[in-house]
């Protein structure tokens, strides 16, 4: 039977019931387990694995791919955060002498990922996600690293026209899904061998845990990602998943809520002179709708534009009433910062990423409008 995803997130990853057993057991806290004779069990050491980590990884694969077909499984592997997994990807999947291909305008930490795996002997390319201008970078690459939407430009790349080039030339891929969620966009579904997320953001959604997760369908591959969480301990809580999995039951009334929100206020901001460098995926004149609206099930809550300068950036953010001066995006309350406080991103100074929140549209779009006509008024 054919469900949705409101149906599929409120169940996924869920036991089978049990007369007197809860729906959503509570975490299990254990170092260790009992291990009378061989070891013939999945749980021996907390580091290796733990029950609700079994779940979340259940729950997550079931939205990451919930039409896999028999034979081909999705397999989850959950982290202590989004840097975590995406660690976990290109370091078991590189080796010195590889050649991988970066995003030029992805996550602003990956300058420091570069860093570390030029110390390991492997040789970094970047291009832009727009345009699909990676493909101009690939020959020879062993993985290419997708994030699209990028952060915090908003610019999107074709999955399946650079997985189908990067399959032919003999690279793996891997898309960072953070900004769209796994109900905004399914990268295994368009070819990716690899599908990674900060749940730290949209996810879980509430602001208040650090988690991450990849997911694929080669076990190979999947198997050593999950050896370098084994390696590196990169592993998660037990209070901190078992959270995650109860958040997922409000995946979809979040996303949907926020999704329209966002694409409200992006309409509400078009006609403001103050206002440039408008981005939104959903706008129709957006430069990257048209390949967003192919690939894309829903456009994301988060919101790009530009203020004239830092200064009037600084106002707007401070008049905000409704919205937090914060960074991160994807929760429930609505964050908005100036991104060039924390440099690293090519943004003016006046540039603001907007995520949009679970607050009722008009009472947000008013308080937006407000704080713009205030931060202007200023300079009069």
């Amino acid at each position: 039977m054919a469900i949705g995803d409101g149906t599929r997130a409120v169940r996924a990853g869920l036991p089978d019931p049990e007369k007197y057993a809860p729906t959503l057991p509570g975490p299990v806290f254990a170092a260790h387990y009992h291990l009378p004779g061989d070891p013939t069990g999945p749980y021996t050491y907390g580091r290796d694995e733990n029950p609700t980590w079994t779940l979340l990884e259940q729950a997550i694969g079931e939205l990451e791919a919930p039409a896999t077909r028999p034979g081909e499984p999705v397999e989850t592997v959950a982290f202590a955060s989004g840097m975590a997994a995406i660690s976990a990807v290109l370091f078991s999947q590189l080796r010195a002498g590889d050649a991988v291909v970066l995003p030029s305008d992805g996550y602003q930490a990956l300058p420091l990922v570069r860093e570390r795996l030029e110390a390991y002997g492997v040789e970094v390319r970047t291009a832009p996600t727009g345009d699909d201008a990676q493909l101009s970078v690939l020959d020879g690459a062993r993985l290419l690293w997708l994030e699209t939407p990028s952060n915090p430009g908003l610019d999107v790349c074709d999955i399946r026209r650079l997985t189908d080039a990067a399959h032919d030339a003999g690279a793996l891929v891997a898309v960072d899904n953070t900004l769209a969620t796994s109900l905004g966009q399914r990268p295994l579904e368009l070819g990716a061998d690899f599908s990674v997320a900060s749940d730290t953001k949209g996810l879980t959604g509430h602001g208040d845990i650090l988690l991450g997760h990849v997911s694929g369908r080669d076990p190979l591959r999947m198997a050593e990602v999950r050896r370098w969480r084994k390696i590196a301990g990169a592993i998660p809580g037990p209070m901190e998943a078992w959270l995650a999995h109860r958040s997922l039951a409000t995946l979809a009334l979040r996303v949907d809520r926020q999704c329209a929100t966002a694409l409200t206020l992006a309409e509400a901001l078009r006609g403001r002179a103050d206002v440039t460098g408008l981005r939104h995926p959903g706008l129709p004149d957006d430069p990257s709708h048209p390949v967003a609206s192919r690939q894309m099930r829903r456009f994301g809550s988060v919101v790009s534009f530009v203020l004239p300068d830092r200064d009037r950036a600084e106002r707007f953010l401070a008049a905000l009433r409704l919205v937090d001066d914060a960074t991160s995006f994807g929760g429930v309350r609505s964050t908005a910062e100036r991104r060039g406080r924390w440099g690293g991103d090519a943004v003016p100074e006046g540039f603001i990423r907007f995520s949009v929140g679970a607050e009722d549209p008009q009472d947000l779009v008013a308080d937006v409008l407000r704080a713009l006509d205030e931060a202007a008024e200023t300079d009069k």
